[in-house]
């Protein structure tokens, strides 16, 4: 069994978490959603799972963090350097907020935002061969 991730996020409204995951490229899988919480399949193995603050709650110990504050830094890996960036303008255009400036380096290139909610996503293209060990860059070297 190939093991998946389901990274469950509070949002305020469900209805526009949707638009706004579905801008980037991703589908709802309606099964696992209702009025409360929409599961956004991001791959067949990543999922995300926005609820409504109220649900969200109920499967929390903890309080939800409050704006402004970091809890968790989502990445998500990418195909190439332009699909980085694609995602990046799209989270942007359609109520995503810039987060870090890009990251550039021989091997690995990075993105990032905040979804309307302030979850932090990165977003990271790395070369296979640096990955895999099969190059050492430079940077790693100095």
């Amino acid at each position: 069994m190939t093991r998946m991730i389901f990274v469950n996020l509070p949002v305020r409204d469900v209805q526009a978490s949707r638009a706004f995951y579905t801008s980037l490229g991703f589908t709802i899988n309606e099964r696992f959603s209702d009025e409360t919480v929409a599961c956004v399949v991001v791959s067949e193995s990543i999922f995300v799972m926005v609820m409504e603050r109220s649900r969200f709650e109920g499967f929390s110990l903890n309080p939800i963090s409050p704006a402004g504050t970091t809890e968790v830094l989502n990445c998500l890996s990418c195909e190439s350097r332009e699909e980085v960036d694609q995602l990046v303008t799209k989270a942007l255009d359609n109520g995503g907020a810039t987060w870090k400036p890009a990251m550039d380096m021989d091997f690995m290139y990075g993105g990032s935002f905040q979804d309307p909610d302030g979850h932090a996503w990165e977003l990271n293209w790395m070369d296979p061969a640096a990955l895999h060990g099969d190059a050492a860059p430079e940077a790693a070297t100095a």
